[in-house]
């Protein structure tokens, strides 16, 4: 039975949340201020959180951050009545997973969080490897067995996504959502171009590829065999 978190200082709202959540089969536990819900985040025994991003005590992009410094990895769907794109640009940097703007519907809450909760669970480990790659999320350093990979910031990302789902195919669609934080595919070759410059970082002429381009498909990163 999933655990969700919700830290919402409106009590109708939280009533109506928490009622939809348990009929769907949730434990609920509710937190109606920031300070009380930084506490309970903190524990990090829950599966999903929601927060509020407007409460008293403490905001909820203050609780996020806070959380994602101390390697709190559960999802986070932030609620707000901020619906702009820089809010929800703000949102998602904090550290965030998805975004939605009150007024809601209930029916749209659940399937978000629904979503969260079936993306592979982050590995707590600060360091990544996938056959010879390594990433190391603290230093930021990259390798591919001795040698040194400089990357920048919108690649190590692209690579951190792709070596903690090793072996998966991953869409364009999903590199957009996941990486850039876009809610829709823009008709652009965006990812492609980010891709190219990575492949010719990770895969030298003279060693084994390792990310593969599925044609019409997307891309796969897989360890030498």
């Amino acid at each position: 039975m999933p655990k969700a978190l919700l830290i919402e200082d409106d009590r109708e709202t939280a009533d109506e949340i928490v009622a939809e959540l348990v009929e769907r089969g949730f434990v609920v536990e509710w937190a109606a201020t920031g300070i009380e819900g930084l506490d309970k985040a903190r524990l990090a025994d829950a599966d999903v959180m929601i927060v509020d991003r407007l409460l008293p005590g403490l905001d909820g992009l203050t609780i996020i951050e806070v959380i994602r410094k101390e390697h709190v990895r559960t999802p986070v769907l932030v609620l707000s009545a901020l619906g702009a794109v820089d809010d929800r640009i703000r949102g998602l940097r904090a550290g965030g997973d998805d975004y939605l703007t009150k007024p809601f519907a209930l029916g749209e809450l659940i399937a978000r969080i629904e979503a969260l909760l079936r993306r592979p669970a982050e590995n707590r480990d600060t360091v990544v490897r996938v056959g010879p790659l390594e990433l190391d999320l603290l230093a930021r350093t990259a390798r591919r067995g001795e040698r040194a990979m400089d990357l920048l910031p919108r690649e190590f990302r692209l690579l951190e996504y792709m070596m903690r789902r090793k072996d998966q195919l991953l869409t364009r669609a999903m590199l957009f959502e996941e990486v850039w934080n876009y809610k829709f595919v823009p008709q652009s070759n965006l990812v492609d171009v980010h891709m190219g410059r990575l492949r010719r970082k990770v895969d030298l002429p003279d060693e084994p590829p390792m990310i593969q381009n599925i044609r019409g498909e997307g891309f796969i990163l897989r360890a030498p065999a």
